[in-house]
């Protein structure tokens, strides 16, 4: 028998120990066996998860907190197909992944047979490379190009199918991974600043945007120094926030909210965007443009997507932080942050004043942030699943370190944040990481908690309970005044969490949840707490900001 050392699946390991991979997330198949197989003789950990979902989600998260693309696995037919939803979150969010699936042989592709499906061509639309590896000798040059691509700005997912019979093949010992050659952010165009300059100069009330752009580009102290220097009030995306500090005396908060939010009147008020990393599938611009009346600069490292609500007055292509620095420099003017904006932040803080004595039970949003942000360090990890959940943390969990909360708004997925919550663990192992989710999130990825519990990744989940679906009731009760088809009917998820070998809570009044954080927070295992929560107050929160018509 030949040895796998000189297989081409042995090649394909190497070639991702040379980008620096520490971890595949995935499912083996009967195709991929030679792959799997030659990992257990590498520096690589093959995290086995319990879908293929999940593994795509794991690989996202591990992407977005370390910048390095995350790595999913997965046969091929269904095995690939269930990676497409955590695939096409990466690219929408702007994250760094590389999918590896199995594929049925070269002597059989081209014709009708067993478990073929033209795999490519469905990644295709959902990333930014999709290819089939036509040879072994060609694996090298495609896993650099993979990792290249999926790293290079916009960031984003790229697919590789690997074929039966070229993973099983021999190769000869000479082909090696190819060296890594990694793309500089380049230097703004000094015209493009000085434009930038003018446009702020004859400004009345200009308004900093921040995005994720920013996050990824770790531009988080060169924000800081821009706005104390021109002394600019900043706001956030969802996925920008942490990027500025919210207990800065110039934050503003985040804007995605469904309804016109405090933050929003801060983008009433002003007459010039300066957007930092913002990418429009972060929050659409008609939100903070709705009359086209104000003027853009547009700050990142590729040009702005066009939208009519989006008119870039001025657009600085470059390394952000330089950016930011070369344009401060440049102004020589300083603003103040005005009496609106010390009340936008006055009136969050007081929110989440309010949640803190509010002890009814089932327990308000309101209560459940504020002790979450209570229990959680300053740069510890909250991962908010898509839902109710999401709006009531992004809005106002008060975040201070970049990429501390993290929400999916590019797809906006439900599901991700327990396996997420795994990749964030593995990413920084000495940070506590906690996904919120809500209980109908959480059942579709909730059989990651074995993993979680195998793999010793400790990380805690608290579930927000209230059997429906409570965003899709929110909204229906919005705009119809009914709702339908939304409620459900849920396991003991005490119960369920322990027969994972996890240990878990159930909430019974309000005083309860504080302290159960703390307990499961600082255990060195997998735990589960169930919170219900009220969701009567979302119509309360909606209805409130429904009402503030005028400038604050």
């Amino acid at each position: 028998m030949s040895s796998p050392q000189a297989g081409a699946a042995r090649l394909l390991v190497r070639a991702l120990e040379a980008e620096g991979v520490e971890y595949v997330f995935g499912i083996p198949g009967e195709e991929n066996i030679h792959f799997v197989d030659a990992v257990n003789d590498s520096s690589i950990r093959y995290v086995l998860v319990r879908h293929e979902q999940g593994a795509a989600f794991m690989a996202e998260i591990y992407g977005r907190l370390t910048g390095k693309a995350g790595v999913a696995s997965a046969t091929l037919g269904p095995g690939a197909i269930n990676l497409q939803l955590g695939v096409a979150d990466a690219t929408t969010n702007s994250t760094p992944v590389v999918a590896i699936s199995a594929q049925v042989g070269l002597d059989r592709i081209y014709k009708e047979s067993h478990q073929i499906v033209d795999l490519v061509s469905l990644f295709r639309p959902i990333t930014k490379w999709a290819e089939l590896a036509p040879t072994p000798e060609a694996l090298p040059e495609m896993i650099r190009k993979a990792f290249k691509t999926a790293q290079t700005e916009r960031p984003g997912a790229v697919y590789l199918a690997i074929p039966e019979d070229v993973e099983a093949a021999q190769v000869s010992p000479d082909l090696k991974p190819l060296p890594l050659n990694v793309v500089r952010p380049q230097e703004p165009s000094p015209a493009q600043i000085a434009r930038a300059a003018d446009v702020i100069a004859l400004a009345r009330q200009p308004i900093v945007l921040a995005g994720h752009g920013a996050t990824r580009a770790r531009a988080s102290q060169a924000l800081i120094h821009f706005s104390e220097q021109l002394g600019l009030p900043v706001a956030t995306t969802f996925n920008g926030k942490g990027v500025f500090p919210d207990d800065h005396r110039n934050a503003l908060g985040a804007v995605g909210f469904m309804r016109h939010d405090y933050v929003n009147f801060g983008f009433d008020e002003a007459d010039v965007i300066i957007a930092v990393g913002y990418e429009l599938q972060e929050f659409d611009p008609v939100k903070v443009n709705p009359k086209v009346d104000k003027k853009i600069i547009h700050i990142h490292r590729f040009p702005a997507e066009v939208d009519d609500h989006y008119p870039v007055e001025v657009g600085i292509q470059g390394d952000i932080s330089r950016s930011l620095r070369a344009l401060a420099e440049s102004v020589h003017r300083r603003f103040d942050v005005n009496g609106t904006g010390r009340k936008i932040r006055d009136l969050m803080a007081e929110e989440l004043r309010q949640g803190r004595s509010e002890d009814g039970f089932p327990l308000s949003p309101r209560r459940i942030v504020a002790d979450i942000r209570e229990a959680m360090g300053r740069d510890d990890i909250v991962l908010a699943d898509t839902g109710a959940v999401k709006m009531w943390m992004a809005r106002m969990y008060p975040t201070y370190e970049p990429n501390t909360l993290l929400v999916s708004n590019g797809l906006s997925s439900m599901g991700f944040a327990v396996p997420g919550a795994l990749a964030a663990k593995l990413a920084h192992p000495d940070r506590r990481v906690l996904a919120a989710t809500g209980d109908g999130a959480f059942l579709m990825n909730s059989q990651e908690l074995e993993t979680a519990v195998r793999e010793n990744i400790p990380i805690t989940v608290l579930i927000w309970e209230d059997d429906a679906y409570g965003l899709i009731e929110w909204k229906m009760d919005l705009e119809m005044g009914r709702n339908s088809n939304i409620r459900f009917n849920n396991p003991d998820f005490v119960k369920y969490a322990e027969s994972f070998g996890a240990k878990g809570y159930r909430v019974t009044s309000a005083a309860e949840l504080l302290p159960t954080l703390q307990k499961a927070l600082s255990d060195d295992g997998v735990s589960v707490i169930t919170v219900p929560v009220d969701y009567s107050h979302n119509l309360q929160l909606t209805s409130k900001l429904g009402e503030l018509t005028d400038a604050l």
